[in-house]
């Protein structure tokens, strides 16, 4: 008997009650939500890590939630906290002058809205490439302040030295663009990941300016509107970062979002979902990501 029919249609039931995880006489229970990150993984036809944290009460799920997954442009997060620390610090100034030259960008196959505009180059802020880093994912921009901060392994070390120990970045843009192998040697655990949104959210890390500052870049991200925030009402706000990878013979290695969804009445969790080695089209594989956040959203909203 061939199930796929059956599945399918379980999967389209279950799901049709999350896509607003608003008040409602429905309500979840830990058991729903991990019944529905199973069958997202079933649907996203790769792999699956997810986790999501209620900042008031500590409480998580999580599937696969201490397994590795490549970040992709999901690394640009910690980079970015790294970068405003150091702004924090006085080591950096977010007006100081950088001159970017045509060496700096990364392949035309990778994402660069810098690249695109200034083929020739150009004298930028630092600020203004950390919101192309972080609001738009610019791969060149990414590549500058990783420079300015020391490389990748630094951004590595000062997330030890905050307790962030499963979340690795190793390697540039450059080098993950040139050899697409390289992109699985950075990668982070879910749960890991939601540690890190908690201690930027609860501003351990950075100054409250700095915080303010990233989190409102991550807030107006124009990037993947249908993953976390598809199918959340718009009273929901969400500062996320996303990531993704090409595909490769019809295989996807990363379709990712990461972010802090706060709540109408000023709650808040922290959320993060990586879909990795995935055969399923790009619409599903959002649709996989915004499955779980409206699972999620509706088992923490009746707390």
């Amino acid at each position: 008997m061939n199930l796929a029919p059956v599945l399918a249609a379980m999967t389209f039931v279950f799901f049709s009650s999350m896509s607003v995880p608003a008040q409602t006489t429905t309500t979840l229970t830990r058991r729903d939500v991990s019944q529905a990150f199973k069958l997202a993984k079933q649907k996203s036809q790769g792999n699956l890590g997810a986790a999501v944290m209620d900042f008031q009460t500590g409480e998580c799920i999580d599937i696969n939630g201490d397994l590795p997954f490549p970040m992709q442009s999901v690394y640009k997060l910690p980079i970015a906290i790294n970068v405003l620390s150091q702004v924090d610090k006085g080591t950096l100034k977010l007006d100081q002058r950088i001159q970017v030259t045509p060496a700096d960008y990364v392949t035309t196959a990778q994402h660069s809205p810098l690249r695109d505009k200034h083929p020739d180059g150009i004298e930028t802020t630092l600020n203004s490439l950390l919101e192309l880093m972080a609001g738009e994912s610019d791969g060149s921009a990414c590549d500058v302040l990783l420079r300015l901060t020391g490389g990748p392994r630094a951004t590595s070390r000062f997330l030890q030295e905050i307790g962030t120990t499963a979340v690795h970045v190793l390697n540039t843009e450059k080098e993950i663009g040139a050899n697409s192998s390289v992109q699985y040697a950075n990668t982070a655990t879910a749960n890991a990941t939601v540690g890190l949104l908690k201690t930027l959210y609860n501003g351990r890390t950075l100054s409250e300016e700095s915080r303010s500052r990233l989190l409102n870049i991550m807030t107006n991200t124009p990037t993947g509107p249908r993953r976390i925030k598809g199918k959340l009402p718009p009273t929901y706000s969400v500062a996320h970062k996303t990531g993704s990878s090409r595909t490769v013979d019809g295989v996807t290695a990363a379709t990712n979002d990461v972010g802090i969804i706060t709540f109408p009445d000023g709650r808040a969790v922290a959320i993060a979902v990586f879909v990795n080695d995935s055969r399923a089209d790009s619409a599903t594989r959002d649709e996989v990501i915004a499955d779980v956040a409206a699972a999620a959203l509706k088992y923490f909203s009746a707390k």
